[in-house]
């Protein structure tokens, strides 16, 4: 998302006086700009409109002429809308947080007013918040405008007015880091204007100068930044692709997609993603994660859950931000878990996870960014057909329990990890008491024979995992029905995973 067509669209549409823009977003800095930047530049050489800011707290107050303080006379909304409505002047009226007034019928009333006024006469009220749901009555007089995450060009922009603005307040020239301040601009990307302006002058003030050494301090604070609402993080820690035991068709199929994604071939399509199906404990999270590592991009984490919100429309609001900051982000993984218990539709949700996974559809089929998503499922009858077909994702794989050569490596593995060096010849009682086990069951195992062995004074020892092996009823014995017919289904309709 680019801003320049965000200014575009606001501009065409200032002159063309539309009664009410909407403008979601937590940026209002960012979008008084805009709109100020849109009023002064008008296309088709039209004479520029006076803009004004208003606020509950503040009044109405003339940004592009200063003409002294606020109008505290029309802090009240009802009182600001009649003097709009009285005007003779046409102007654009940036109104920051007007909708808790959307219940009075005054306020109402007075919005038709004013968006129905004959065209000479008619202002502009740009409605700019988090969150809008406007009132029936006037939604048909409105046009929302996405605010756009500035591009590598604004950004630059940006920082490089905060030196400038650090060096007029303090008299001193700060030293810039041309091959830092490079970097800085690209590691400030999925970051609204004011943050993107908040982390450069905190670089900049910290030392006086714009160096390596703020790199990694302005990363950490752009990823501390996306997980602030709960839905989007950055997963620091990824998995190595020797961890994924048994799961060789999958790391070949992702190392042979690396060129894609890494940039070493941009002739090649990027890869959209994986979609991981199969019983639970058997690796598909671990092979979501390491996805990242093979590719060679960043972890991003996807609580697709964590978007439901009560408040209508808010859902899809807090969903089409995190995925237009995962854009901004790419190339990255992005990694959704258990996609099939976020989507779920019920009678009680108000249609609210149905306009969520529309939402995640769309984006799914139309995104142009490098973002390869790795999604893991354990009940593939929970999926509606529009998500699993081709297009959304590459390939379908199932990950199913694995088999003696991958049980034989992960109890090496785990019991190495516990300071417990299996034997040759202790191997193969071991692979054989934990037939029918998941990867997660197997580890459990070890992790239970070192608290049994702990207990009673002695070392780890292939006979205590022996015995926790033949102790446990693994989940393909509990739930054998349901493991059976999942398997029969992907048996002719995915990709095996080993």
């Amino acid at each position: 998302m680019q801003p320049e067509p965000t200014r575009d669209d606001l501009a065409a549409l200032v002159a063309a006086r539309t009664p009410i823009i909407v403008l979601e977003t937590d940026d209002e800095g960012g979008a008084v700009e805009l709109v100020l930047r849109a009023a002064s530049r008008p296309p088709g050489g039209r004479p520029p409109q006076p803009v004004f800011r208003w606020s509950v707290t503040d009044g109405l107050r003339r940004l592009d002429v200063d003409l002294g303080g606020a109008q505290r006379h029309n802090s009240e909304p009802p009182a600001l809308l009649r003097t709009i409505a009285d005007s003779v002047e046409p102007a654009v009226h940036v109104l920051l947080d007007l909708h808790p007034w959307f219940d009075d019928p005054v306020v109402v009333r007075l919005l038709k007013d004013v968006a129905q006024r004959p065209m000479g006469l008619r202002s502009t009220l740009v409605l700019v918040s988090r969150a809008l749901v406007l009132p029936r009555e006037v939604e048909h007089l409105a046009v929302r405008v996405p605010v756009s995450f500035p591009s590598p060009a604004e950004r630059g922009l940006i920082v490089d007015r905060t030196v400038a603005a650090w060096s007029q307040v303090t008299g001193q020239v700060p030293h810039v880091d041309p091959r830092a301040r490079e970097l800085l601009v690209q590691r400030l990307a999925g970051l609204s204007r004011g943050e993107v302006a908040r982390l450069a002058h905190g670089a900049v003030v910290d030392d006086g100068a714009l160096t390596d050494r703020d790199v990694p301090v302005v990363e950490r604070a752009r990823f501390d930044a996306l997980a602030a609402d709960g839905v989007l993080s950055y997963e620091y820690a990824t998995v190595a692709p020797g961890d994924l035991v048994g799961l060789d068709r999958v790391v070949r199929w992702l190392v042979l997609r690396r060129p894609a994604m890494d940039g070493t071939a941009p002739h090649l399509d990027a890869p959209r993603g994986v979609l991981l199906v199969g019983v639970q404990g058997c690796g598909k999270s671990l092979a979501a994660r390491a996805a990242a590592s093979i590719l060679g991009v960043p972890l991003l984490r996807l609580d697709l859950a964590g978007v439901h919100d009560k408040y209508v429309g808010e859902s899809e609001r807090r969903l089409r931000d995190a995925l237009a900051a995962a854009d901004a982000l790419a190339p990255c993984v992005l990694w959704v878990d258990e996609i099939e218990k976020a989507i779920a539709t019920g009678d009680g949700d108000g249609g609210s996870a149905r306009r969520v996974l529309g939402t995640l559809l769309t984006w799914l089929a139309d995104r142009g960014h490098r973002v390869f998503v790795a999604a893991t499922a354990n009940d593939i009858s929970a999926l509606p057909p529009e998500l699993v077909r081709k297009g959304r994702f590459d390939e379908l794989f199932f990950v199913d329990l694995p088999d003696e050569g991958a049980r034989d490596a992960l109890l090496r593995l785990h019991a190495a990890r516990r300071g417990l060096t299996l034997r040759g010849d202790e191997v193969p009682a071991l692979v054989t008491a934990s037939h029918g086990f998941s990867g997660a069951e197997v580890e459990q195992a070890v992790v239970a024979a070192t608290y049994a062995a702990h207990a009673r004074g002695v070392d780890l020892d292939a006979a205590a995992v022996l015995d926790e092996l033949r102790a446990t009823r693994p989940l393909s014995v509990v739930m054998a029905e349901r493991l059976g017919a999942l398997r029969a289904w992907a048996a002719t309709r995915t990709v095996p995973a080993r």
